[in-house]
């Protein structure tokens, strides 16, 4: 089989990662070709919609390991070969030196072992930094279950290295992917957070390797397992804590294969699921929310019409409106339409006069949003605006091009509400009124 047949089945094999990251480091490359910089590389979309910007491939799709959801597994009839390190590396280059790619995203299926594998990556990755003298971004995929040493010598070779947990728990782990453990996993997360951190304090010595520079991600596979997206973001939460993550990536379960244990092939990646996740991670990582102030057990998953954001904003509409020429940078924060970055530059702007919703304009707030939350120099009262105005304004205008039939507004209990789809009715606008009187009825 030649080089680019074997391109076409490892690319295909590897498209189910997620690879939309930027570099997070910014080393130069020294006296050989490629660099890192801090900005990140440059990004494309591949034709499923997912960000991409490296050359994303699997060492092999040759696997001893029978995980339900994959591909690649070792019951799956699929086309089947390996690269070799020199391959791999001889590859890269020459897609780099014709400017197709910026760096490398390697993961593999689990040929004889996950040591085995493991040296065959190490090796490919050495030649691409010692042979070819190339110091652009990797980003390598760690095999649950591989020695510790090995983690290590590839911790040093790539600039993030990552080991995905899969599933968001254990049961769902031993019942779909029964050759992976939740030790397999966390154990070298916790060696690679270990790294990184003792890699912060060597950079004072001149020439020390510096172990995983970028950090660690992790992915989770969203909608093959049963459980509750309050489950999902309260591991996403412990994982960030735990293990100093950079990013937790979610999934959607795409049907490739069949199986008794998984949804049907029938059925559409939860792609909504995934969009709403983001929105919680994010909240998470950059506007200090707890999970337990997003979802709780009494209402564990999304709502499908509003953003977490503004679905907090209105079941605590007790606590607004809020002063912007007063209130403290974090209450900021929880005004739907506010970001980080017009947040601080609203307590910026206010030292030098109070600010109007033209001021605020200027400054970079969504007043869409924000004018029902706020008090304002021109708005000293606060907008006077019912529960179906708000919601009307709050509602996502593209939820619908997700296909809002695959979730209902109150989550598995009995007795909740189905919220209208737009398969369901006459039009798009037909099914955004039906949503806003429902919403607003029962929120």
């Amino acid at each position: 089989m030649d080089i680019m047949q074997k391109l076409t089945i490892l690319a295909d094999g590897a498209k189910y990662d997620a690879a939309c990251t930027s570099s997070g480091v910014g080393r130069a490359g020294g006296q050989g070709i490629g660099n890192t910089a801090a900005g990140g590389i440059c990004h494309s979309f591949s034709a499923d919609g997912r960000c991409i910007s490296l050359l994303k491939v699997l060492m092999t799709n040759y696997c001893v390991y029978d995980c339900k959801y994959c591909p690649n597994r070792s019951g799956s009839d699929v086309p089947r070969t390996a690269f070799t390190p020199q391959e791999l590396a001889d590859l890269t280059i020459e897609f780099y030196r014709r400017n197709y790619i910026e760096g490398l995203f390697l993961s593999s299926g689990i040929l004889k072992t996950p040591d085995y594998t493991t040296e065959q990556m190490i090796k490919a990755l050495e030649f691409l930094r010692y042979k070819h003298n190339f110091w652009g971004y990797i980003h390598a995929k760690t095999i649950p279950g591989t020695s510790p040493d090995l983690v290590y010598r590839m911790g040093l070779l790539a600039d993030r290295i990552s080991v995905n947990i899969e599933l968001p728990s254990e049961a769902s782990l031993q019942k779909l992917a029964p050759n992976k453990t939740k030790q397999s996993i966390l154990a070298p997360m916790a060696q690679i957070a270990g790294g990184v951190e003792s890699g912060k304090e060597l950079v004072r010595y001149k020439n020390a390797p510096r172990f995983a520079a970028a950090g660690q991600a992790t992915q989770m596979i969203i909608g093959a397992s049963p459980e509750s997206d309050y489950q999902i973001i309260r591991l996403a939460s412990g994982l960030y804590r735990r293990y100093s993550l950079r990013r937790v990536f979610y999934s959607a379960y795409i049907p490739a294969v069949e199986d008794t244990l998984l949804p049907s092939v029938d059925t559409k990646p939860p792609l909504l699921r995934e969009h709403r996740l983001y929105q919680a991670d994010f909240l998470m990582r950059q506007y200090h929310f707890d999970p337990e102030e997003i979802l709780s057990e009494e209402m564990p998953n999304f709502n499908p019409y509003l953003d977490p954001k503004c679905n907090w904003a209105i079941n605590n509409i007790e606590r607004f409106p809020i002063d912007v020429n007063r209130a403290p940078h974090e209450e900021l924060l929880r005004v739907p339409g506010i970001g980080p970055t017009s947040a601080g530059r609203i307590v910026t702007a206010r030292k030098t006069g109070s600010l109007g919703l033209a001021e605020l304009k200027r400054i970079g707030v969504v007043l869409k949003r924000a004018k029902y939350f706020i008090i304002a120099k021109d708005q000293p009262a606060g907008l006077r605006a019912g529960k179906e105005s708000t919601v009307r304004a709050l509602i996502d205008p593209g939820v619908f091009s997700f296909g809002t039939e695959q979730m209902s507004l109150f989550g598995p209990a009995g007795g909740r509400l189905a919220l209208p789809g737009a398969k369901d009715v006459s039009s798009i606008a037909e099914a955004a009124e039906e949503a806003v009187l429902c919403l607003a009825a029962n929120l």
